[in-house]
């Protein structure tokens, strides 16, 4: 059995499409995970997509984990609040000048909150000054992401309020997955 999927592609093209969300109220704190850990990141992963069947990562080692958030120009950026991860962000620089938001997303806890706006202004503002942590970037010109059918409800409208514009949309078919949860059993 398949499903039908729509896959849509956003940029910004300068660093004054940014259109920050406020902060929200409350303790919340976005911190650069500096160390790269692929636990800490499948835990990330898992916990913010299991819902929404993020299923791509899954079958990694832990050695393809480890090299793919070592890769120079590769940053987690993750929102706490009070201490309690609620979601993350995922940088990735690319060749002339394009960042990749990679992954982005909330523990479904923390979804409704204005949380997420706040975590997605913070992480499209660092990949617009990626280059100057990494030297001999290339410096930023273009920050682009894709999303899908499958994410949350209020995902496309987020990247829209942040100045994001659509540049590409496709629609396919996939075989249909189970949520995996961010462990068996966990939404059943």
């Amino acid at each position: 059995m398949s499903i039908t999927v729509t896959t849509w592609s956003l940029e910004q093209t300068s660093p004054s499409d940014l259109r920050p969300a406020a902060e929200p109220a409350g303790d919340i704190r976005i911190v650069r995970a500096e160390v790269p850990s692929p636990e800490f990141s499948r835990f990330l992963y898992t916990a913010v997509g299991g819902d929404i069947r993020w299923t791509d990562r899954l079958g990694l080692t832990h050695a393809q984990w480890g090299e793919a958030l070592a890769r120079p120009g590769t940053e987690t950026w993750v929102a706490y609040e009070r201490g309690t991860p609620a979601g993350y962000v995922e940088l990735e620089a690319q060749d002339e000048g394009s960042v990749e938001i990679v992954y982005f997303g909330l523990i479904p806890a923390f979804r409704g909150r204005r949380i997420g706006g706040h975590l997605l202004s913070c992480g499209t503002a660092r990949a617009w000054d990626l280059a100057e942590r990494w030297p001999g970037r290339t410096p930023t010109k273009r920050v682009w992401l894709h999303t899908c059918s499958k994410d949350g409800p209020y995902a496309m409208d987020n990247y829209l309020r942040r100045g994001f514009t659509l540049f590409d949309t496709r629609v396919e078919e996939e075989p249909e997955a189970a949520a995996p949860g961010p462990w068996p059993g966990a939404h059943g």
